[in-house]
């Protein structure tokens, strides 16, 4: 009797596991369509999304065009333009008080000589050196270096 009821609760365990494996692969058919149904719902979201994406391009482009196309944007070039003329301007002074500056100092050396521009050249040049760091200071706002003299 003992074997008996060992194969009936044998019988019994077989037939259980054979339930649960049943069960479990039930349970993972049922996990598999529902996977593919978030897969292909997640198809249709990233399809969606690209074309949203594409259509922010679009608006993207179409208001950068429109940007270049405003009358103020052109003017600004111009004031660019003109910006850029002026500071060349001011370089071009800048060269042309050198300039007079020499002249005038060997002019001293003509009409004074050596003795008298060697009293006054460390007060002249002191004086000249504080005048060209002031002037540089005051353009350092432009962003670009300044000429040295």
């Amino acid at each position: 009797m003992k074997k008996e009821s060992m194969k009936h609760t044998s019988a019994k365990k077989h037939h259980k596991k054979k339930e649960n494996l049943y069960q479990l692969e039930e349970k993972l058919v049922e996990n598999l369509v529902e996977l593919q149904k978030i897969n292909t719902n997640l198809a249709f979201k990233y399809d969606e999304l690209n074309k949203q994406i594409s259509g922010l391009l679009t608006l993207f482009e179409l208001a950068a065009r429109s940007f270049m196309d405003q009358p103020h944007i052109r003017d600004y070039e111009k004031d660019k333009e003109f910006l850029e003329k002026i500071d060349r301007l001011l370089d071009q002074n800048k060269t042309i008080a050198r300039g007079l500056t020499l002249m005038e100092d060997r002019l001293r050396d003509r009409v004074y000589g050596h003795s008298h521009h060697a009293q006054h050249a460390p007060v002249h040049h002191v004086h000249h050196a504080q005048h060209i760091v002031k002037e540089q200071e005051e353009m350092s706002h432009l962003g670009r270096p300044l000429p040295k003299f």
